[in-house]
């Protein structure tokens, strides 16, 4: 398997003259296979993030939106929790379907704008969203909602490519009939994000960034592919963050 995939991370695209696919064509193309991904390195950064990041946070009788559920990665380990009620929103009908022969009980919706539908205001404990804010285009639209919908002292827990690796040139790729096909982003910058945060009055209870380094190096040597981690040592390559929505009446 190509190690661009299996990382899923790429040189520049005008390398490689690559068009980039919308998110919800490319993942209804890639939800065929994307849970067969062995040694992926930012799947494993990921689950490293979000278990970190939830670990104080309490999801029990709480209502939860996934929000760029895709395949419903981390239910299994939500459920776990003991949630009142688990709703995935995606833009892509293939991925919601594979999450749906994982979990044939699943509350799923299709999303075409940011607006979360059947979610009332202040309806919601917990906005969950991993690897997905840099495919959402208007960015401070979707806090907007992901505000509205939530509860005082409720919580926003994120991941995603660091903006750093995608100003360099990483991006989201997967090969599909030999054919190597890049995911488009949007680069929202750490400080535009956070001016977003600042904006809404929400609170920045956690933040992590991960840089490419030694500690992940065995990812690229078992691909064979030394150029690729010599090119982004030293880069962010993922962020994840703890949000907490302000009581007002505080």
């Amino acid at each position: 398997m190509n190690i661009l995939k299996k990382l899923l991370y790429r040189l520049p695209s005008s390398l490689f003259s690559l068009k980039e696919t919308e998110p919800e064509d490319a993942y209804n193309t890639w939800s065929e296979y994307y849970d067969a991904q062995p040694d992926n390195l930012m799947l494993a950064l990921d689950e490293a993030l979000f278990t970190s990041l939830i670990d104080n946070v309490d999801f029990h009788n709480k209502i939860i939106a996934d929000v760029g559920c895709g395949t419903g990665r981390h239910w299994k380990k939500v459920y776990a929790k003991h949630p009142a009620r688990l709703i995935g929103y995606d833009v892509s009908e293939g991925m919601l379907k594979v999450l749906c022969g994982k979990f044939p009980e699943a509350d799923t919706h299709l999303l075409t704008t940011n607006h979360l539908e059947l979610l009332d205001n202040g309806s919601c404990d917990i906005i969950v969203s991993t690897l997905a804010i840099a495919h959402i285009k208007d960015l401070e639209d979707a806090f907007r909602e992901w505000n509205r919908v939530l509860k005082d002292d409720g919580h926003i827990i994120i991941t995603d490519y660091h903006p750093d690796a995608l100003l360099k040139g990483g991006n989201r790729t997967f090969r599909h009939n030999g054919k190597l096909i890049a995911v488009k982003n949007y680069i929202h910058p750490i400080v535009n994000i956070l001016d977003i945060v600042n904006k809404l009055n929400l609170k920045v209870d956690d933040f992590i960034e991960r840089k490419i380094d030694d500690s992940v190096k065995h990812y690229y040597e078992k691909q064979q592919a030394i150029g690729v981690y010599e090119r982004f040592k030293g880069t962010s390559i993922i962020y994840g963050a703890h949000l907490t929505r302000k009581n007002a009446a505080k």
